[in-house]
Order: C-alpha cells, then structure tokens, then sequence
C-alpha cells in the first residue's frame, strides 16, 4: 500500500515572542475555513498551544519532544496524528535553532523540522527593523543548509512604506520569498497569564477571533503560494493500534481547573483497554458512576479554590475512593487538589480533597521548570519499581513544610535532563500517586498497559467483595 502524502510546515522565529503563536492560530483557522483539514502539532512541554490549535481545528493538538521522546516515537505519533489530513502544521519552540545546549541542535525546532522532513516558515518581527530584516533571514538561512525554508513573514510591520523597504531589502535573499507581513496594528493575539496563554477551555478562541485570526492570515499571508509551494512528504506507515473493547472505567478530570494533558497520554490509557469518563471537579457532585481508576491532570486550580472546595461532595468522594485502594494518578493542579489545603497568593486557605496531608502554597515566582527523569522507587500504579518515565515540571506553588506532614511515601528518584539529581518527589497513598511532575507515557509504553492492569485488578477485588456471602 502506497504511503498516505500530506504537505506541512514548521512555524518557528528567531526567538520567543516572535508571534509564533498567533500566527500558528491563524493559519489553523484560514485554513480550516478554506476546508482543508489540517492536523496541529506543539514542540516541546506545552499544554495550553495543543489545546487552542485543537478548538480551531476540531480535532485534538499534539506533542511532540526532543528528549521526552525519541526520533521513532516522535516520529510515530506524527504520523498517526496527521494521518487522514490534508496538510500539518507544526508550532515550532522558542528560537529556531534554540535546544539544549549551543553545541548542538538536540531539543531543537530546527531538529524536529529535519526528523519530520518540513520545511521551516520563518516568523519575524520586524518592528524595529528595517534591511537588517533580510540580513537576518539570510543568516538563520545560511547557518543550516540541512534546514529548509518555505518563506517567511514580516510581523508588527509598520506603515506601508516600512512594509516596502522589507520587500526591497528581501530582494537580496531570492532564495527565501517573503510571504506577507502583519501590520503591528492588526495583532490578534492570545492574552496571558503566569503559566503562559489562557487555556482553551477559557474559550478565548471563540468563534470571533477565530474569524479575526482567519482574516490575519488570509489578509496579509499568500496562503495560496505558501501550499502551492509546498511539497508533499510520505507518512510514515504504522502499525495498526487495535483499541480493545474497554475493559475498565477511568474518570479524567477536565474543566476550566484541570485542562492539562497530553492528548498521546490519553490515548495510551485507550489503546490499553481504559474507557476515558470525564468529569468536572469544580461542576459536578460525585465521580461518575462505575469507575475503576481516575487521572487528574494539571491546570489552574489556584483559580478555582474557593468553587473546588465548597464543592465538598466531591472532595468526599475523590478521598473516599483513594482510601478504598482505587488506582488514582494526580500531576501538577491535580496534585495540588488532592492536598490538604491550598493557600492562594493573598493568603486565603482552601479545604482541598486530603488524600496527601500537605498544604501547598501559591509563590509570585516560579519554583520549579525543566526537563525530569523519573524511576519508581516501589510499585505504583503506572508500573513496577525500576520503571522510567520521563515528563517536565513547571509549577509556581510548593508544599509547605513536605517532611513534617508525610502522608505517603516518596517513591520518585528524580534527575534533570543533564542527569543532576533533581527533588521532585513523587508522593505514593494507598495506590494513589500524585506529583507536580507531568509524566509523558510514550516515554514509557507501559505506563498505560500498567495503569489499566491495576484498575482491572481494582475492579476484580470490588467484584469479588461484592460477591462474598
């Protein structure tokens, strides 16, 4: 069987802030409103970019990662996740040539462009520049022949005039076309908060800026000669997943609090047998019915204190279904819900689920960002001791006073992405394991596998309680 084709590009810039972003949202709505289907993709540890690509497109944004990943699986799950579309497009991560060191590409956007044979669609912004602006296309050009170019845009253009002298200045780069540019005064952008952009569940990409980020491409961008220029890539083939007929239940955790996962970690927990059930925290009374596992994934809890705690149905059934021994996985806000407290940044205290007899506190900076490496130290529910997973934290709260209020067992042995020995411990209750680390399970394929068996096993144990005389 012939491979499937599909043209992609790369979106990346010379450094953060560039637009990337916005630019990445408007191509995704422009070429959604032409009918192409178009698949989206985030390098790097990013859950909030994933989540607006998929409200424009209608289908789930993924992750791909240089280190939490390897070039096979990141590979893969591009393939899987642009299989059945017409075109691909791929927010690239901080500057283009931007990874782990200045030695090497490793980590890098223009890494995964050469991995996923893409050309690169350069975004500058050229605000306060003039013919400098062609002599820094022409150097980031020049500075990897193996990386390849579609064209490049000119964001926070100024008057005509200024957009003139680009064109001119681009005269001297033929090599590279100069695609369109943005005036400065037709930004519409994503607003921000302390964990980066408002999360898709803020539905800050309703309909109408969704329509405004369309009309930005569409009215300065030649989309036209971006995909006529564009030539089409092999998929690679892959193995069919067969998803078995759910064997068990897991409620997922998702609202405008929790809103923090990796589409792939999902999937993994489906192709192992798990039905997902999501559930709201902040909205609903009780945990759905017949459930044998449940994941709580990152988000902004802090935001929605006071609503999570007067919702205290909920928190009685979260810690009641921990005490009976339920396989329960919390990262990052989900950890931080099934605490005892949270204090807020203005010193207010909220009654959490307490599953984990620590309060955890709010800072005003960040207190901890990177890469993690993580090996069980005991048997947890996502795999036998031994097991390696790898994730990232970002996180600006911490737990107040960790050794003076255990409740759990630390079963983390943590490094960085260097190797350096990192505390990030993973706090292990009855078989609930809850940590600020958010694990990616394509970096561990059993972690699902695991996952599943211990709710099966959950399962069983309830079954066989249920039917003792």
């Amino acid at each position: 069987m012939d491979a499937k084709k599909i043209k992609g590009i790369v979106v990346a810039a010379p450094a953060s802030g560039s637009g990337k972003t916005t630019i990445t949202l408007g191509l995704l709505a422009a070429l959604t409103r032409k009918g192409i289907d178009t698949a989206a993709f985030k390098i790097g540890p990013d859950f909030i970019d994933p989540g607006l690509h998929g409200e424009i497109t209608g289908q789930p944004g993924r992750n791909l990662d240089g280190w939490m990943l390897d070039h096979d699986t990141n590979i893969d799950i591009f393939a899987r996740g642009a299989e059945g579309s017409d075109m691909a497009v791929v927010e690239g991560v901080m500057g283009l040539y931007d990874g782990f060191s200045g030695a090497s590409e490793a980590g890098s956007t223009a890494q995964m462009s050469k991995w996923l044979d893409l050309p690169v669609l350069l975004v500058v912004d050229a605000g306060r520049m003039a013919r400098s602006f062609a002599a820094l296309v022409k150097g980031f050009a020049a500075f990897d022949p193996k990386v390849r170019f579609c064209g490049v845009v000119a964001n926070n253009a100024g008057s005509p005039a200024h957009i003139r002298y680009l064109e001119e200045a681009m005269a001297d780069v033929p090599e590279i076309a100069l695609l369109g540019a943005i005036p400065k005064d037709a930004a519409a952008g994503i607003p921000e908060r302390h964990l980066g952009l408002f999360t898709a569940e803020d539905k800050v990409v309703c309909q109408q800026k969704t329509h405004a980020l369309a009309n930005l491409v569409s009215n300065h961008i030649d989309l036209d000669g971006l995909i006529s220029g564009l030539d089409a890539i092999a998929l690679k083939q892959t193995a069919d997943r067969l998803r078995p007929e759910p064997a068990v239940r897991v409620a997922v955790a998702r609202d405008s609090a929790f809103c923090f996962y990796y589409q792939d970690n999902l999937d993994v927990l489906e192709e192992h047998g798990c039905e997902i059930v999501f559930f709201s925290p902040v909205n609903d009374a009780d945990l759905p019915e017949n459930i044998h596992g449940i994941y709580l994934g990152g988000g902004y809890p802090e935001l929605y204190a006071k609503a999570l705690s007067e919702n205290v149905s909920m928190r009685h059934a979260l810690l009641a279904a921990a005490r009976a021994n339920m396989p329960v996985y919390a990262e990052c806000g989900g950890f931080m819900y099934l605490c005892k407290s949270l204090e807020d940044q203005n010193g207010g205290v909220f009654e959490m689920a307490g599953v984990f007899a620590f309060q955890t506190v709010m800072a005003k900076q960040l207190c901890a960002l990177g890469y993690r490496q993580i090996r069980f130290l005991e048997n947890t529910p996502l795999g036998p001791s031994g097991t390696v997973v790898r994730g990232h934290e970002f996180h600006y709260s911490f737990i107040r006073n960790p050794k003076s209020e255990q409740a759990g067992r630390d079963v983390y042995e943590t490094a960085d992405r260097a190797g350096k020995t990192r505390t990030a411990p993973g706090w292990l209750a009855n078989q609930c394991l809850g940590s600020y680390v958010h694990l990616h399970f394509r970096s561990q394929p059993q972690t699902g596998r695991n996952f599943a068996t211990a709710c099966a096993a959950f399962q069983n144990k309830r079954k066989n309680i249920h039917e003792t005389p």
